[in-house]
C-alpha cells in the first residue's frame, strides 16, 4: 500500500515536472531563438543552419532550468495534495512525515543524477555540434544580406558596398574591400551579380578596376569581367568552441594538469593554459557539483507537510518556504561565480550545500519526530 502511495506521488510529480520543463523550456528557447536570428540577418547563415543550431541549444536550456522547475513542481504537488486531503490520507495510513520526506529526497537524487548527465555530457556535446554546424556552413544566405547604400561586413576581412540593386537582382556600382589575405585588394565594378549554387558561389563583376596593395607596392588593372570567389570566406560568427561546449573529460584533464595528454585540443581549438584555470573549475562545478542543491531544495519543500491547511499559520508557512527555496536557488547561482576566486572560496562553495542540508534536516527531524 505504501509503495503504491509513493509511486503515485512520484508519477504525479514527474508528469508535472516534465510538462513544466517542456513549456518553460520552449518559452526560453523561443526567446533565445529570436536572439540567434542575427546569424541569419547579420552573419549570412541560412535558415536551415539557424534552425538546427537553435534546436541543438535546447538541452542547455533544460539543464539550466531543472532546479527551478523541480522546485515549482514539488511546491505545486505538495500544496495540491494538501488541498485535496491526500496528505491526510498518507498520515492516517501510517506513513510518517519523516519517512515521506526521505522518499522525496531519495526521488530528488535521481533528478540530481539526470542533471549531472545532462550538464556534464549531453549539453556540451549538443552545443559543440551546433558550433560545428555554424563552422561548416558557408555564407548560404549571402544574397539576402545585400542592401542598397549599406556596407556589408558579414564575413571576416571582407566589406562590400552596393550603391543600387536592380529589379533583376543584379547590382550597380559595386565596391569590394578584401583584406582577408596578405595582399589587400579593392575592387570597383560598374555592374555585378551573384551566382550561387551547390558547386560555386561567385560575385561576377563587369567593367571595373582592381587595386592590389602588397606592402609598399600598388598594382592597378582594369577588367571587363572577373569572378570574385565568395566560397573561401567565413562568417563573422564566433566559431571557436567556448568552455561550456568542451567535453568534460578534456576540462578535467586540463584542470588537473594533463593537457599534454589531451589529443582533441586541436579539434576543439581549445587553449588549455593556466589563465583558464578558474573558468574551467567554475564550469566543472556547474556541471557536476551544483546539482547537489536539488536534494536541498527537496528537503526545504518538505516543510510544507508540517503545517496542515486548517492551521492559521499555513499560508505564512507557504510564503516562508517559497522564499527560502528561492533564496537557495539564488545562493547556488551566486556562489558559483565566486567559487574559484581563492582556495577558501572553493572550500566554502563545496561545504555550503552539505552544511545546509544537515542543519535543515535536523530541524525537520526535530519538528516531525512525533508526527
Amino acid at each position: 500500500m505504501k509503495k503504491l502511495i509513493f509511486r503515485k506521488f512520484a508519477k504525479d510529480t514527474t508528469f508535472f515536472f516534465g510538462l513544466m520543463c517542456l513549456v518553460i523550456g520552449l518559452i526560453v528557447w523561443t526567446l533565445q531563438a529570436v536572439n540567434y536570428f542575427d546569424y541569419v540577418v547579420q552573419d549570412g547563415h541560412g535558415l536551415k543552419t539557424y534552425f538546427i543550431y537553435t534546436i541543438l541549444n535546447f538541452p542547455k536550456i533544460i539543464h539550466r532550468i531543472i532546479p527551478f522547475i523541480f522546485f515549482v513542481s514539488l511546491f505545486y504537488i505538495l500544496i495540491d495534495y494538501e488541498m485535496r486531503n491526500e496528505l491526510l490520507i498518507y498520515w492516517t495510513s501510517g506513513i510518517s512525515k519523516i519517512s515521506f520526506a526521505n522518499k522525496i529526497i531519495f526521488f530528488s537524487l535521481f533528478l540530481t543524477i539526470f542533471q549531472i548527465v545532462m550538464g556534464g555530457f549531453f549539453s556540451p556535446y549538443t552545443q559543440y555540434k551546433g558550433r560545428e554546424i555554424l563552422k561548416d556552413s558557408n555564407i548560404d544566405f549571402f544574397t539576402s544580406l545585400i542592401r542598397e547604400g549599406k556596407f556589408i561586413n558579414a564575413v571576416d576581412g571582407l566589406t562590400i558596398f552596393i550603391k543600387r540593386k536592380k529589379d533583376d537582382d543584379s547590382f550597380k556600382n559595386v565596391f569590394i574591400d578584401d583584406s582577408s589575405k596578405d595582399i589587400s585588394k579593392m575592387i570597383y565594378a560598374k555592374d555585378g551579380n551573384i551566382i550561387e549554387d551547390e558547386k560555386k558561389k561567385v560575385f561576377k563583376l563587369f567593367s571595373g578596376q582592381v587595386i592590389n596593395k602588397d606592402k609598399d607596392k600598388i598594382n592597378i588593372f582594369e577588367f571587363d569581367e572577373i569572378d570574385f570567389n565568395l566560397a573561401d570566406f567565413s562568417s563573422n560568427t564566433i566559431l571557436v568552441a567556448k568552455i561550456q561546449e568542451i567535453p568534460s573529460i578534456i576540462l578535467l584533464k586540463c584542470r588537473f594538469g594533463y593537457q599534454n595528454k589531451v589529443s582533441d585540443l586541436i579539434r576543439y581549438s581549445f587553449n588549455c593554459d593556466a589563465s583558464l584555470k578558474d573558468d574551467i573549475q567554475q564550469e566543472l562545478f556547474k556541471r557536476f557539483y551544483k546539482p547537489l542543491y536539488i536534494p536541498l531544495i527537496a528537503l526545504v519543500s518538505c516543510f510544507l507537510i508540517i503545517v496542515p491547511k486548517n492551521n492559521n499559520y499555513y499560508k505564512r508557512n507557504r510564503r516562508i518556504i517559497f522564499f527560502m527555496t528561492f533564496l537557495i536557488l539564488v545562493v547556488s547561482e551566486a556562489s558559483l561565480r565566486y567559487s574559484s576566486i581563492s582556495q577558501i572560496s572553493t572550500i566554502l562553495y563545496m561545504t555550503i550545500p552539505w552544511m545546509l542540508f544537515i542543519f535543515i534536516y535536523l530541524i525537520f527531524f526535530k519538528k516531525t519526530k512525533n508526527a
